[in-house]
C-alpha cells in the first residue's frame, strides 16, 4: 500500500505427508501428533491438540488457517496499485496531477519460501548455504526517483494539512471510515471544494479499506496471527523443541541461543548477514532445525492456536472476508 498513508493496528482480542528424516524426528512427530495434553487437551484454556505433524516440511508448503484471510504478496502489491489509483483520482478532482508510484516486482517480493518463508528463521539448506541470513538476497534494491515537490495547495489536497504539519500540534480532522468522513469538515477549501478529512491519502485508504462504519480493521487477521504465534512460543511442545534445537546448536559451538530469532543479533551478524560467518551459522541452524523437526512441530502447534482463534472470531472473520471480496471487486473496476 502507499507508504504515505498511516495504517494503525487496532487488533481486537482476537495434512501434510511425512518426509524422510532421522528416525528420532519421525518418532517425535508421531508421538506429538497422537498424544493428549496433560492440561486438558482440546480445552480452550489449555494447550490445543495437534493434528498431523509433518517432518521437516518446506515453509513454502505450509498452510495455516489465517492464510485464508490475508493477502499474498502479489495481492498486497495489487491493493497498493488500487490505493495509488484512488489517490490519483482524488487529486484530479482538484486539478492536480499525481504520478502513481509503481509497484515493486511481486515475484521478487514473494521470495523462495512463500508467505511463511521467515516464520521460523532460516530453514532452507540451499538458501542458507548461498546467502546465510540475508533475506534480501536476490530481490534487488530498486531505487525510486524522488517524488516531484508539491505546491502548498497540492500538499493541502494530498495530506489535508500544510507542509510542516499543523500549527501548535493541533489534531487533524479525520474519520475512521468513509461513511463517517462525510460528516467531518476538514476546514480546508481549494477552488471552492472541501478537501476530504486527512486529504486524498486518507480518502483513498478509507474507500479501499474502511468504506463503512462496520469495516473490520485491515490488520485484524494479522493481529490474530501474531497472537497465535505468541501463544505458540509459550507452548510446552515448542519449548521442548527449542530446547533440543539450542542443544544441537551448542554442539556446533553456538551456545546460549534460546530461539532462532536471536541468532543474527547474538552472533553479531547484523553487518554482514550473508557473509562467510553467517553462512556457516545458518547451515548449522538449518541442520539443527531439521534434526529436531522444529518447523514441523512448531507449525503444527501454531496451526492449532490459529484454529482456536479462527473459531473464536468466526463472525468477525466472516465479515472481514466479505469486505475483502468487495475490495477485490473495486480493484477489478479500477485496474
Amino acid at each position: 500500500m502507499n507508504r504515505s498513508s498511516t495504517v494503525r493496528s487496532r487488533p481486537r482480542r482476537p495434512a501434510a505427508l511425512l518426509r524422510p528424516a532421522l528416525p528420532g524426528a519421525v518418532l517425535l512427530a508421531l508421538v506429538l501428533a497422537g498424544c493428549s495434553e496433560p492440561d486438558g487437551g482440546g480445552d480452550a484454556h489449555g494447550e490445543p491438540e495437534l493434528g498431523e505433524v509433518a517432518v521437516a516440511p518446506a515453509t513454502a508448503s505450509l498452510s495455516l488457517p489465517l492464510d485464508a484471510y490475508t493477502d499474498t504478496d502479489a495481492e498486497t502489491v495489487r491493493m497498493g496499485q488500487v490505493q495509488q489509483r484512488l489517490i490519483s483520482r482524488c487529486m484530479a478532482r482538484y486539478g492536480f496531477p499525481y504520478e502513481e508510484v509503481g509497484p515493486s516486482d511481486p515475484a521478487a517480493a514473494q521470495g523462495p519460501e512463500g508467505r511463511h518463508r521467515a516464520l521460523f528463521g532460516a530453514v532452507d539448506p540451499e538458501f542458507a548455504a548461498a546467502h546465510g541470513y540475508d533475506m534480501t538476497a536476490g530481490k534487488g534494491r530498486p531505487v525510486k526517483p524522488p517524488a516531484a515537490p508539491l505546491s502548498e495547495s497540492a500538499h493541502l489536497v494530498m495530506h489535508g494539512e500544510r507542509p510542516g504539519g499543523q500549527q501548535g500540534g493541533a489534531k487533524l480532522p479525520d474519520a475512521p471510515s468513509e461513511e463517517e468522513a462525510a460528516g467531518v469538515d476538514s476546514g480546508i477549501d481549494i477552488g471552492g471544494q472541501k478537501v476530504p478529512a486527512g486529504g486524498c491519502v486518507r480518502e483513498a485508504y478509507r474507500k479501499l479499506y474502511a468504506p463503512t462504519k462496520d469495516s473490520v480493521d485491515l490488520l485484524f487477521p494479522f493481529g490474530l496471527a501474531s497472537e497465535a504465534h505468541e501463544r505458540s512460543k509459550s507452548d510446552s511442545r515448542v519449548a521442548e523443541v527449542l530446547k533440543n534445537w539450542s542443544a544441537c546448536m551448542g554442539k556446533s559451538g553456538y551456545t546460549g541461543l534460546k530461539d532462532p530469532y536471536e541468532v543474527v543479533q547474538k552472533l553479531g551478524l547484523e553487518a554482514d548477514p550473508g557473509g562467510p560467518k553467517a553462512v556457516t551459522a545458518a547451515k548449522a541452524d538449518v541442520a539443527c532445525k531439521r534434526e529436531v523437526n522444529l518447523v514441523g512441530i512448531w507449525a503444527a502447534v501454531e496451526k492449532a492456536y490459529q484454529e482456536r482463534l479462527v473459531e473464536d472470531q468466526a463472525e468477525t472473520l466472516a465479515l472481514y472476508k466479505k469486505q475483502r471480496e468487495a475490495r477485490y471487486k473495486l480493484a477489478a473496476g479500477l485496474l
